[in-house]
């Protein structure tokens, strides 16, 4: 098992295997280019995509300057478009498209808004990269193009027949402006995110946000080891490690809630162990937990979300199920949920592959994960109300891989559903 402290994180690695899975996919939602035709192509579209993808991301400290160096990145990969594909990509910024276009499923069960990066040209999906890149802190960027690439290794090495792993959208609600609000919307199956840049309240928000990983660890091309979520993990297991025994207790006795990402939500607080029974640095080591979601950009806009989410920290429950210690060669992972009046985090073990199985590499508990965040008075900077996504709240379309999704998006009372939301 790889040392939790070793957080590897390889953003070349992670557009190599992004740029795989493009090709693999070919240029449109589940159609698969004979593998003839791959290698030619392959040497002609690596190095672009690849190049964007690895490029360093965000170096803004400040919220205004996230929002330029976005805004920029829009307008440039706006210009590479053509009219009909603008008009693909851009909705108001009011239209409720925003909430039903994404999901944890694949994009043959869920169609996203906008764009499939496979339909771009290499311009064009470098563009669109640079978008992720300028808005994403590096860590976030790296956790982000991690999941991308664990999705394309599963398009090339599991025996899954879901043609569209690999496949990403980028849609945008608004006009980019350093002065007005619109929202970037990117992602495809265990991705989701919405982040809304607003200049003139000089707010960036990630409410809602799924971020999910399957497998684990996986070995890329070059033959280094990528472990997109071990941040998150460390994290969380600083967190629990800080409790006393008491602590402890309470936490695995309460119920761990799960929102299904691209559902909705009644944010239900539930029973475990709230914020008013920490130690201000276990309150410290929450927060940090809190910011793989919350704080995805620079410094002074995390600052800001974690300043709202302390506020109400005394009045949120945090709850623990499944593995105590931070081991993958044991046990079926770890969920939990946190949930306050200004704060849903949920993360969830997967008891299945969803027919991602890869021989020797775990898909399932720890190897296949899905998390959401949320924010109970701000989702979409409330500019609109979250629907139910295409094949959410009554489960899946039909041959959807792993199942349908439980009705309420949920799990059961103590503990994690077994397979619920698919693949």
């Amino acid at each position: 098992m790889p040392s939790p402290s070793a957080r590897t994180r390889t953003l070349a690695a992670a557009a190599s295997l992004l740029v795989t899975g493009m090709l693999l996919t070919g240029c449109a939602v589940g159609t698969q280019v004979a593998t003839g035709s791959t290698a030619s192509t392959a040497a002609s579209s690596t190095d672009a995509t690849a190049a964007s993808a690895a490029s360093a991301a965000s170096d803004a400290t400040t919220t205004s300057e996230t929002i330029a160096e976005t805004t920029a990145a829009v307008e440039a990969f706006l210009a590479t478009l053509t009219d009909e594909q603008r008009d693909a990509v851009l909705y108001d910024y009011d239209d409720e498209t925003k909430t039903t276009s994404w999901s944890n499923f694949p994009l043959t069960f869920v169609e996203r808004a906008g764009l499939n990066l496979n339909d771009l040209s290499e311009e064009q999906r470098a563009a669109a990269m640079e978008v992720l890149a300028s808005l994403l802190s590096e860590e976030a960027y790296e956790t982000v193009t991690g999941i991308m690439g664990g999705d394309a290794y599963l398009l090339e090495h599991s025996s899954s027949t879901e043609t569209s792993l690999g496949q990403y959208t980028i849609a945008l609600f608004g006009d980019a402006s350093e002065t007005e609000a619109y929202e970037v919307q990117f992602g495809g199956h265990h991705l989701g995110i919405n982040a809304t840049l607003d200049g003139a309240a000089g707010e960036i928000t990630f409410a809602p946000t799924h971020l999910g990983v399957q497998p684990a660890v996986y070995t890329d091309a070059e033959g280094t080891e990528v472990q997109p979520f071990d941040g998150i993990y460390t994290d969380a297991f600083a967190f629990f490690d800080s409790l006393t025994t008491e602590q402890q207790a309470t936490l695995t006795s309460g119920a761990v809630s799960m929102c299904a990402p691209g559902d909705t939500c009644d944010f239900a607080t539930g029973t475990g162990l709230t914020g008013a029974e920490l130690t201000e640095a276990q309150r410290e080591l929450l927060l940090e937990l809190i910011a793989n979601w919350a704080g995805m950009a620079d410094a002074e806009t995390m600052e800001a979300a974690l300043a709202k989410i302390e506020a109400t920290l005394d009045d949120t429950v945090i709850a623990w199920s499944g593995e105590t210690v931070y081991d993958m060669s044991q046990g079926d992972g770890i969920s939990f949920s946190i949930s306050g009046p200004n704060v849903y985090v949920a993360l969830q073990a997967q008891q299945g592959s969803a027919g991602a199985d890869v021989s020797g590499v775990s898909t399932s508990g720890w190897g296949h994960v899905h998390t959401i965040y949320r924010d109970p008075t701000n989702d979409y900077a409330n500019s609109v109300e979250q629907q139910a996504a295409t094949g959410m709240g009554g489960g899946a379309a039909a041959g959807a891989p792993g199942g349908g999704a439980p009705a309420d998006g949920g799990m059961p009372e103590g503990g994690p559903e077994g397979d619920d939301a698919a693949a």
